[in-house]
């Protein structure tokens, strides 16, 4: 991972039930592995598709991930990756969601990811699949280097904490005081860049790209 990662979700599966994407989830790894993870509803309560406001939120995640090789019990090895959570939108105890997946390659640079977790719809665990697509990052301008900014902030005293990853043509942030959470996602378009997401429950980094 020379420049990082973009991942795009396809879909996710709980079983027994059927691949769905009900979500436009993106997920930015630095260089360094710090990731921002922004899982966002596609529509609304009543059926609205603007992706701003305060309740499409689905999920938000910061922290670190890592991969390792394991056995996959037909005599060969899979990779086997932990993403360890620092903000996590739905728990005031991040360190203890961390989570983690068996990878498998697909064709056409797809990886299917499969492993077990709570299902958020029911409260109970249960078995996933994840079928992601990972792009390589794109400079903003022809013949530039692809850039990329990791920031993180600390509050302790109220409870406060904050990333941005910026990759390339895309940045995301997420920060939390106390239980309230802000969600960004940026992206280089026409030239420019738009805000394509903006979940708010409070203030956050203004002009996220530009900082």
């Amino acid at each position: 991972m020379t420049m990082g990662s973009i991942s795009f979700r396809e879909h996710i599966a709980w079983h027994p039930d059927a691949p769905s994407e009900p979500t436009s989830t993106i997920v930015l790894t630095s260089p360094g592995r710090r990731f921002v993870d922004l899982r966002i509803f596609k529509s609304g309560p009543n059926g609205e598709q603007d992706l701003h406001g305060t309740d499409r939120l689905e999920w938000g995640i910061a922290g670190t991930s890592s991969s390792s090789m394991i056995p996959d019990g037909k005599g060969g090895e899979i990779r086997h990756s932990r993403w360890k959570h620092w903000i996590d939108s739905r728990t005031a105890e991040p360190e203890n969601a961390a989570d983690e997946g068996d990878m498998f390659p697909q064709e056409g640079e797809l990886t299917l990811e499969k492993g077990r977790m709570v299902n958020p719809a029911t409260g109970k665990e249960c078995d996933y699949e994840e079928l992601w697509r990972d792009v390589d990052p794109q400079p903003v301008a022809d013949g530039k280097d692809v850039e990329y900014v990791v920031l993180q902030f600390e509050d302790e005293s109220s409870r406060a904490r904050g990333e941005v990853v910026w990759l390339g043509r895309f940045c995301q942030g997420i920060s939390k005081v106390g239980e309230s959470v802000t969600a960004e996602r940026w992206e280089w378009k026409d030239e420019g860049w738009r805000r394509t997401v903006h979940q708010y429950f409070g203030n956050f980094v203004a002009d996220m790209p530009g900082m």
